[in-house]
């Protein structure tokens, strides 16, 4: 793997930050200029960070390889389990349809529950890196911190399976500069996705199936929950309505789903 190389928009940041300090070494009196451009990066750095599908911070998967687009795969990404209850009925729908996914699994969860987790790899699904503890500040974490949420999930994942996660996904895709200097020295890749249903606040399975086959198209790659799932008005979780449709689409439209690593060379 290749040393880490920022970003031009990180790199910009830096020469940002020393043109600043050299201002005020030279003319002290521009201090205000000098500490409004500052802040105005910062706040540039921030809004970047709260774009899931941006690629200014470091790479970012958002879509699958040409090849397999032209192949006419897809990927269904389901995040924030293992959930005892909700993914062995997923797994379930799964294998009714001969269909593979990708699960990004909390760390704490998996650790919770190993067993299910043994159950995905056992039906040849793929399990990555979704943190360790999936908490709502993540996004502000230092190196330290990142090294820790992510290396320590690393670690879960790969005693419980047998296999080390070769992607990661952030919270919500929330992220900021610090994270992906820590994804290369772990050996991991960035993903997020094309499209997502907000199915963790949208109970309407009719709903959140249409957000997610609005100009659905090979190469795209899916976003689901089974951990913190919404529900329908008949109290089930959304997504076991969403899914047995949503691969029925896909079967309409001659697209086959994939596990991210079976077609993403992760370096």
């Amino acid at each position: 793997m290749h040393g880490w190389r920022p970003t031009p928009a990180l790199l910009a940041s830096v020469a940002l930050h020393v043109g600043a300090l050299l201002a005020l070494l030279l003319r002290f009196d521009l201090w205000a200029w000098a500490l409004g451009g500052v802040l105005l990066n910062h706040l540039v750095l921030g809004a970047i960070g709260l774009w899931p599908r941006s690629t200014a911070l470091g790479p970012n998967l958002v879509r699958l390889p040409d090849a397999a687009a032209r192949r006419g795969e897809v990927a269904i990404t389901i995040d924030d389990g293992p959930d005892p209850e909700v993914t062995p009925q997923v797994l379930a729908i799964l294998a009714s349809r001969g269909a593979r996914a990708t699960f990004f699994c909390i760390g704490e969860r998996a650790a919770a529950h190993p067993e299910v987790c043994r159950a995905i790899v056992a039906a040849g699904h793929a399990i990555e890196n979704h943190g360790q503890w999936h908490r709502n500040h993540t996004a502000a974490l230092g190196p330290r911190g990142w090294r820790r949420e992510v290396g320590t999930a690393q670690a879960t994942l790969a005693a419980i399976t047998g296999q080390k996660p070769v992607f990661f996904r952030a919270l919500a895709g929330l992220r900021n500069p610090f994270l992906d200097p820590v994804l290369h020295q772990l050996g991991l890749r960035l993903a997020t996705w094309t499209r997502r249903g907000y199915d963790t606040r949208e109970g309407d399975a009719a709903r959140v199936l249409a957000r997610l086959t609005h100009r659905l198209a090979a190469g795209d790659i899916l976003l689901l929950h089974d951990g913190h799932s919404a529900r329908t008005a008949s109290g089930r979780p959304v997504i076991l309505e969403v899914l047995p449709r949503l691969l029925d689409e896909l079967a309409v439209r001659r697209l086959t789903p994939v596990t991210l690593r079976s077609v993403c060379d992760p370096s």
